[in-house]
């Protein structure tokens, strides 16, 4: 948010006013399984989001990332595995889970009646603060999430985009050490979505572990070190999102003057092609890997053409994704193939053709 002062400042306010929470720690879940009835919604899911890092939950509807979200978050009880939330065990002690957890659902939910301020106030008394404690602390985060002024309006009449700071406001005012947020940015207008990511980089940064849902998966590009993939229950795969440089794939190529630029291609056999609806001065090229791409780029410079942009056509998590949905199309997983026995098992690495 933008200080009176004019300056940009991430993150939610300090409470120092607050117990000390849990030391850093993060998420660990193993062989995680739940059923409704008979409909088996966790097939043994493995998810490791470490302390400092915002890690992305990604997979199709139905996958089960929002069960896993409400199994991490003492909301619901799985039937099997392991869960361990800041060091604790939410089967065994789901009050200290929630004291060390902030956890951001879909929709505002209930209290629509409440205002903005009491809704922030009355949670924070639920979570032990001090009735003044709660009171300041709410005001804080009002003003944090640019809510000030509707403060003592019904929820019910703030907006989509709205209830979702809101949201993130209550997730955040007992000082967490562990984030859970359940597709944070729906409804956010382009500049509460680029603080939004702000805000959880400087999160992440202060020592929390944040576990984010989402389907948009270029904004979770942005802000991810680290990628869960989802399907049918099990946990199928994760991207180290930190690591090195793109991978290969295919790369949008852009020159002031594609005549110059098309002989070059055809002179080293790159194979390109032109998209009905892409500007015309722009080719799509595929490379093996980031060397390959980094050799091409140099090859066109060096042959005189005016290259004005370089880059991947879809995201690194878009391509992982992709990627992944195309190897079990190719090959379906085995119904136990998600019970790895433990999320470093399940840290195989998608998407990336270096190691295919």
């Amino acid at each position: 948010m933008t200080t009176p002062g004019g300056t940009e400042e991430a993150g939610p306010p300090a409470a120092l006013d607050l117990p000390p929470d849990a030391p850093p720690s993060g998420i660990t879940a193993t062989g995680v399984a739940r059923r409704f009835g008979p409909v088996r919604a966790l097939r043994g899911v493995d998810v490791m989001a470490p302390a400092g890092a915002i890690t992305a939950l990604v997979g199709p509807n139905g996958s089960g990332k929002t069960t896993l979200m409400m199994v991490l978050a003492s909301l619901l009880r799985p039937d099997a595995g392991s869960v361990r939330i800041a060091g604790v065990d939410p089967v065994q002690d789901p009050a200290a889970v929630r004291r060390h957890t902030g956890w951001m659902p879909d929709t505002l939910g209930v209290w629509e009646a409440l205002t903005a301020r009491e809704i922030l106030e009355m949670m924070g008394r639920l979570y032990g603060l001090d009735r003044d404690i709660a009171r300041s602390r709410a005001g804080q985060l009002l003003e944090w999430q640019e809510l000030s002024t509707l403060a003592d309006e019904p929820a019910r009449v703030l907006s989509r985009g709205q209830q979702q700071r809101l949201s993130l406001a209550r997730a955040v005012v007992h000082e967490p050490q562990v984030l859970l947020l359940d597709e944070p940015a729906s409804g956010l207008d382009p500049g509460s979505r680029i603080r939004l990511r702000d805000d959880l980089r400087q999160m992440a940064a202060a020592g929390k572990a944040i576990l984010v849902s989402s389907h948009v998966l270029s904004e979770l590009d942005e802000m991810a070190d680290l990628a869960v993939f989802m399907h049918d229950g099990r946990s199928v795969g994760v991207e180290d999102l930190a690591g090195d440089g793109a991978a290969g794939g295919r790369y949008l190529l852009t020159a002031l003057d594609v005549r110059a630029l098309l002989p070059v291609l055809e002179r080293y056999a790159v194979a390109y092609r032109q998209q009905p609806g892409r500007r015309q001065d722009s080719v799509s090229v595929e490379v093996a890997s980031a060397d390959e791409a980094a050799d091409l780029l140099s090859i066109l410079v060096a042959a005189g053409v005016r290259v004005v942009a370089f880059t991947p056509e879809a995201s690194r998590l878009e391509t992982a994704y992709l990627e992944l949905d195309r190897m079990r199309s190719a090959a379906p997983v085995a119904p136990d193939a998600g019970r790895t026995g433990g999320a470093g098992r399940a840290s195989r690495r998608v998407g990336r053709r270096g190691n295919r």
